[in-house]
């Protein structure tokens, strides 16, 4: 665009005040540079825009068509520069948002309805993948990863963390046993991931060492699905406070070695991209979602 918003503006000025100075007096400039400004317009334009009198200014039928243009534009400005500082005051917009499907279903799905009462305007997408994202690739806003964080790209919120135990259904324990030291694993179905390797590093204390590796005999890719596994009776499991706070209240999963067991709690952090200025509807999430999880005992 040749034309900018400020000679546009300077343009307006001169047809609403009716005379170069008075322009210029409302805009805090010396009347000199009006008439610079009106004379690079028109040489932009390669039109005349205005013809000068010694008693008034008359516009030609190009200045009456671009002064039509021109408030235009500035009304679009100014309206955009409103919304933009009502955003600030009230959060509005889309708010996408991605999450390992355990933490999406147990956490972040039963916070949306109060979320949503907070703040109406915010248009929520939630979407889950068990695997790393890209952020800009699938238009998110922001991300939760549990677990240590290796991208430094982003910018990163500890929203708390969740404490491992050793974990498994009753009806499994009826038939195969309860193990009463860690040696006593080698013998039961040991239920793990199928990557990364390091989720199947148990926070149990081995000799001067606080991990113990097991050897899964059913491996899965979502501990969704290990939840359930375990739940119904297949075999132990090690999954964090967040997804099995019910079954445990419940007594479908009682803890196991717990004096074996090392009070480890997996890292649980916000991220979004670090050159992205932190918007309201994103910094309202993260403070809504932050003081509920601080308020809960199954992440600290």
């Amino acid at each position: 665009m040749k034309t900018t918003l400020d000679e546009m503006l300077a343009f307006v000025t001169i047809a609403d005040t009716g005379s170069l100075t008075s322009a210029a007096d409302k805009l805090h400039q010396p009347t000199s540079v009006m008439s610079r400004v009106l004379r690079r317009l028109e040489e932009k334009l390669d039109t005349t825009l205005i013809r000068r009198t010694t008693r008034r200014l008359e516009f030609t039928e190009e200045g009456r068509a671009f002064l039509d243009y021109a408030r235009d534009i500035i009304a679009s400005v100014d309206f955009a520069e409103e919304q933009i500082a009502r955003q600030r005051e009230t959060p509005t917009g889309r708010l996408r948002i991605n999450a390992a499907m355990p933490f999406m279903q147990h956490v972040i799905a039963p916070l949306m309805t109060g979320f949503r009462d907070a703040y109406p305007d915010i248009e929520v997408e939630l979407y889950t993948s068990d695997e790393i994202i890209d952020l800009l690739e699938h238009r998110t806003d922001v991300a939760i990863r549990i677990g240590e964080l290796r991208d430094s790209t982003l910018h990163a919120r500890r929203l708390g963390g969740s404490r491992l135990r050793i974990l498994a259904s009753p009806t499994y324990l009826a038939k195969a046993g309860r193990p009463k030291r860690i040696g006593d694993l080698a013998a039961h179905t040991l239920l793990g991931f199928s990557h990364p390797e390091v989720l199947n590093y148990w926070p149990l204390r081995v000799g001067g060492d606080d991990v113990y590796r097991i050897r899964p005999g059913l491996r899965a890719s979502s501990g969704e699905t290990l939840l359930t596994l375990a739940a119904n009776g297949t075999g132990i499991v090690c999954l964090a406070d967040y997804m099995t706070s019910a079954h445990r209240r419940n007594g479908d999963l009682v803890e196991l070695l717990i004096d074996e067991t090392v009070d480890f709690r997996q890292p649980i952090h916000a991220v979004y991209y670090r050159n992205t200025t932190l918007s309201l509807r994103i910094s309202s999430f993260l403070d809504y979602v932050s003081a509920l999880l601080k308020k809960g005992g199954d992440i600290a």
